[in-house]
């Protein structure tokens, strides 16, 4: 991958990271917008499409981490859809400095229109990193407005992205959301209203003896609503305050 790309396509207070484990750049901001650990998590929990014809979609693609922290694994297409169009030209970018442009469509539009672009009943796998939080009158949000709608449901709502998600994927289709555990049973009731019966869950907890503070579910468009899995929990850190092993792994490689 070409580092002569990075000087000319960053704006001012961008910086270009690297996923080690999967050696992929990506330009990110302090003061625009950058990815978390959900990012990573996710992209290593989500399953990409088995074969070369499965697209794969990134619904509230943020900066485009999700999707690119996948593309080695996927064989086919991918597509990143994201509302902010400052968030959206900085994957495009991202996926320009990774030479990804035959494989990464990015397309900045509100997810509710994506059917313009993406026929209904045609993607194999949906990733979604959505906004955690409903937009509640007292709800304190994020003065930056791009984190306040990244994290916040202003552009869009659970439903919404739910209800795009089954629209967009064929039978047996597969869906890997991120989410927080106190949101789950709103989560996993959407998902059954919306013909998506969940799979997996793994829950991740911050260190030892601490609650989960994030949850990954995996759900199978028409599937049956039994067979549910719960993975064995993650750490993020351990008791030295490390990154535990696995996360380690996810970050850096072997």
């Amino acid at each position: 991958m070409g580092d002569y790309l990075t000087a000319p396509e960053l704006l001012p207070g961008e910086r270009v990271d690297q996923l080690y484990s999967q050696d992929i750049k990506i330009i990110q901001s302090p003061q625009v917008f950058s990815f978390s650990l959900d990012a990573v998590l996710l992209a290593n929990f989500a399953k990409p499409p088995l074969k070369q014809s499965g697209k794969l979609v990134d619904l509230c693609a943020g900066n485009g981490a999700v999707g690119l922290f996948m593309s080695p694994r996927v064989k086919g297409q991918i597509a990143m859809v994201e509302i902010q169009p400052r968030l959206a030209d900085m994957a495009r970018r991202s996926v320009a400095l990774n030479q990804l442009e035959d494989k990464i469509t990015v397309y900045e539009q509100d997810l509710a229109t994506i059917f313009d672009q993406i026929r209904k009943d045609s993607v194999a796998t949906v990733v979604c990193n959505p906004p955690y939080f409903a937009d509640l009158p007292d709800s304190k949000k994020n003065p930056n407005q791009y984190l306040a709608i990244a994290r916040h449901e202003i552009a869009t709502s659970l439903e919404t992205v739910v209800e795009v998600t089954s629209g967009l994927l064929k039978t047996t289709g597969k869906a890997f959301f991120v989410y927080r555990p106190d949101r789950l049973l709103d989560l996993t009731s959407m998902m059954a209203k919306h013909r998506l019966a969940v799979k997996r869950l793994q829950f991740v907890y911050p260190k030892p003896g601490r609650d989960a503070n994030i949850v990954l579910v995996e759900a199978i468009k028409d599937g049956r609503m039994t067979g549910l899995k719960v993975l064995p929990s993650l750490m993020t850190y351990d008791e030295a305050g490390e990154y535990s092993a696995p996360v380690k792994k996810m970050l850096y490689g072997d």
